[in-house]
């Protein structure tokens, strides 16, 4: 041990001790640990103290690191081992990393406030949810932002610098996605006006592309690629199959929303009376399902055999430390489509856990179950929600089409 190693042990220790908490391998442990007591000898030779690292010091330090064998550049791997566990070591420091960017200049300060006042309206006198919070707060900052460039105020905001600003957003994005900026848009600029900041209210004066009701058609899945999806999953024993295999189950069985599977939680499944509580995710609202043998079996043997031991509540964990909660969208979009490509199924359109969602609608149209009873089961407020799988049911469109009379020519 060098002179230096009892200094830097403490904060090996804290370290060590977090590992062990998360549960990472020895493995795992034992290269984070000597990637961070590399990094802190790093910090002693130039005299500078671990409280005052910034992001752009670990990035140097980063970019300065050799294989210590033959003196060549960090593989792309190690380096991102050697920066995984310096970022936790600076978690433990600093309780998050990395740091907020605190505004310095006059416009950046005044942009910040209007966009933490923005998100404040949105929340508490709208009630509106966190995505579309940070919707309207990452379109606030693209507008402000282009003003900034353009020299131009909230002020002093006018229709022609409206249609300017929309048509350099609108530039390289689909039509729903240019109508969906519009709309939020129009959000930002009622609260400029009622907060005062700009004198006149604009939100009327811009107009996004035409969205018609029902237009578009949603993706599904062929009943028979989704069993071959699930047979492949059930037969994969480890740990991650039988996760994906009960997600796979829910999802294709009960046409739930991505969220409503990732937001589960153990006591959700009631066992002796044979029910699923789902919270949905759009509507907020509760609704039983019954918990049906297919969906339980699965359940049951991820629980058993597959699921990590931890205090964590919700069902469905990453399987490899730290044992948290499958937290994003993205990744429980990435199960569906893994599974999927593991049969050659590819999903051309939609790839996530909503394809299986239109699936599982189309099914119950064909088995002749009323729309009403399907929005219940989808947890649909409104019979206006559920129409749109209608398209879907093709077959059943053609069954009742009319015959042409003789005379009308095709």
């Amino acid at each position: 041990m060098s002179r230096s190693e009892p200094a830097l042990e403490p904060q090996l220790a804290r370290l060590r001790a977090h590992l062990r908490e998360e549960r990472y391998s020895r493995w795992v442990t034992w290269n984070y640990v000597t990637a961070v007591r590399r990094f802190l000898r790093a910090l002693e030779r130039r005299g500078q103290p671990l409280e005052s690292v910034s992001a752009a010091d670990v990035e140097r330090y980063l970019d300065g690191l050799k294989r210590q064998r033959d003196r060549l550049t960090l593989p792309a791997p190690w380096r991102r081992q050697h920066q995984a566990a310096i970022h936790m070591l600076l978690r433990l420091v600093h309780g998050k990393w990395p740091p907020e960017i605190a505004p310095t200049t006059a416009d950046e300060i005044a942009m910040h406030e209007v966009i933490c006042d923005y998100d404040a309206w949105m929340a508490d006198l709208r009630g509106l949810s966190p995505s579309t919070r940070e919707r309207g707060r990452a379109e606030a900052r693209f507008l402000l932002r282009w003003l900034s460039d353009h020299g131009k105020t909230v002020a002093t905001l006018s229709i022609v610098d409206l249609d300017a600003y929309v048509a350099w957003r609108g530039t390289s994005i689909r039509r729903t996605s240019k109508a969906l900026m519009v709309s939020t848009l129009r959000g930002v600029l009622r609260y400029l006006h009622g907060s005062g900041r700009m004198p006149v209210d604009l939100a009327g004066a811009i107009e996004g592309p035409a969205i018609y009701a029902l237009e578009s058609i949603p993706s599904t899945i062929r009943r028979e690629d989704i069993e071959r999806a699930l047979k492949a999953a059930r037969c994969d024993r480890s740990p991650l199959g039988r996760r994906d295999y009960a997600i796979l189950m829910l999802l294709s069985t009960y046409g739930l929303r991505g969220g409503e599977v990732r937001g589960l939680r153990l006591s959700d499944i009631d066992w002796r009376h044979e029910r699923l509580r789902i919270r949905h995710a759009k509507t907020g609202a509760y609704s039983e399902l019954p918990l049906l043998r297919g969906p339980a079996d699965a359940l049951l043997d991820y629980l058993k055999y597959g699921r990590p031991a931890t205090t964590v509540r919700e069902v469905f964990l990453r399987v490899l430390a730290p044992y948290r909660p499958i937290c994003s969208a993205a990744a429980l979009s990435g199960v569906v489509a893994r599974r999927f490509a593991a049969v050659g199924v590819s999903l051309t359109d939609k790839r996530g856990a909503h394809v299986l969602r239109h699936s599982r609608a189309v099914s119950l149209l064909r088995g002749g179950v009323p729309v009403k009873v399907i929005g219940d089961v989808l947890g649909h407020r409104s019979a206006r929600s559920t129409a749109v799988y209608l398209k879907l049911a093709s077959e059943d469109l053609r069954a009742v089409a009319l015959d042409l009379p003789a005379e009308v020519s095709p």
